[in-house]
């Protein structure tokens, strides 16, 4: 078998999740069935994910069967492009639950977007990847950068990073719009000085000994130390459906837990059901990403830090109390911090 790509259908869900629980995965085995039956089964037995590009959103693909066990007879990944995607599908009402990057869903917040951020994921995914031509994040003046596009979640993340070592985002870098996949060709070519980027790519570029990583959000602090990726729904589904809302976010945080647990297991899975292309890529990224942190870092501290980064580039106008009131609900995730222990 090719290791980078696997045949469709050469891993079955149940006999991965089996497999994983039979290996010692910590949330597997900690949480009960019971925990689930002593429970109202959900209000709503649909439940609409986004199906969005990115190895570091692996738990909420990974988690489809764990939706199942929760009572979601109709679990449904619906196709964004990225986060402006994302965002104009939740004004529709054509998504329930996501993962995304906190910073994307603060700026939903400001922009009146029905969205309540629920948990914590992860923190680290960001890589800055640059030529010779840029030693550091202060080299990045008068320099090419390369994009998905502007208001991405990529050129919030470095428009952030820029401005905590005194650049000005919007006057200091050239931004290049260039489609996610095409950006690392566009740095090996010299047409960028730089790229923001996330795995696979980052995983690519190193393979591939393509420029040099200038920040790595997984060990670089401070951004190491906050969430960059968060469980975000549907105000509406969370306000009418708190029950299955609940279900939602312990069968994604239990699929994060998998996702660390067995990385090849998990990597095999997202390449078979053609979330991935690369498996190596996509095992080495999982083996990266730091998942089992959710328990650990505080959903509200990394909502407040991005709201001020956001505040500081001038992204938003709204108090991080303000984004934090209108825009988060931990009860969920209080619960089974508690529940789901190790």
């Amino acid at each position: 078998m090719d290791s980078k790509t696997a045949p469709v259908g050469c891993y079955d869900r149940r006999a991965f999740l089996r497999a994983l629980s039979a290996g010692g995965a910590a949330s597997l085995g900690a949480w009960s069935g019971s925990l689930c039956a002593a429970e109202p089964p959900p209000e709503t037995t649909r439940i609409r994910l986004a199906r969005t590009p990115g190895i570091c959103f692996a738990p909420m693909f990974v988690a489809e069967d764990l939706l199942r066990a929760e009572g979601f007879s109709d679990v449904q990944y619906v196709a964004s492009a990225g986060a402006a995607a994302t965002t104009a599908m939740m004004v529709k009402g054509e998504l329930d639950v996501f993962i995304r990057y906190v910073a994307s869903s603060v700026l939903d917040v400001e922009s009146g977007v029905p969205v309540v951020m629920l948990a914590g994921v992860h923190p680290g995914c960001f890589e800055l990847i640059a030529s010779s031509r840029v030693q550091s994040v202060r080299d990045l003046k008068g320099k090419l950068v390369s994009i998905p596009s502007e208001g991405s979640t990529q050129h919030v993340f470095l428009a952030a990073v820029a401005a905590q070592v005194g650049l000005d985002p919007k006057r200091d870098i050239q931004w290049v719009e260039r489609p996610l996949y095409d950006q690392l060709a566009q740095l090996a070519a010299g047409k960028v000085d730089a790229i923001m980027t996330f795995p696979p790519v980052a995983q690519e570029a190193r393979a591939k000994k393509i420029g040099r990583v200038v920040v790595n959000s997984v060990v670089d602090k401070p951004w190491s130390q906050y969430f960059c990726c968060c469980v975000s729904a549907h105000r509406e589904f969370v306000r009418r459906h708190p029950v299955a809302a609940k279900r939602a976010v312990r069968a994604i945080l239990k699929a994060a837990d998998v996702c660390a647990a067995g990385p090849e297991r998990s990597a095999r899975f997202l390449v078979d059901k053609g979330y991935v292309q690369n498996y190596d890529y996509a095992a080495q990224a999982l083996k990266e990403i730091p998942y089992r942190r959710w328990r650990d870092y505080s959903a509200e501290d990394s909502v407040r830090f991005w709201s001020l980064r956001l505040h500081e580039t001038g992204f938003i106008k709204s108090s991080p109390n303000r984004i934090l009131t209108q825009g988060t609900d931990w009860r969920f995730l209080n619960e089974l911090k508690t529940e789901l222990k190790t």
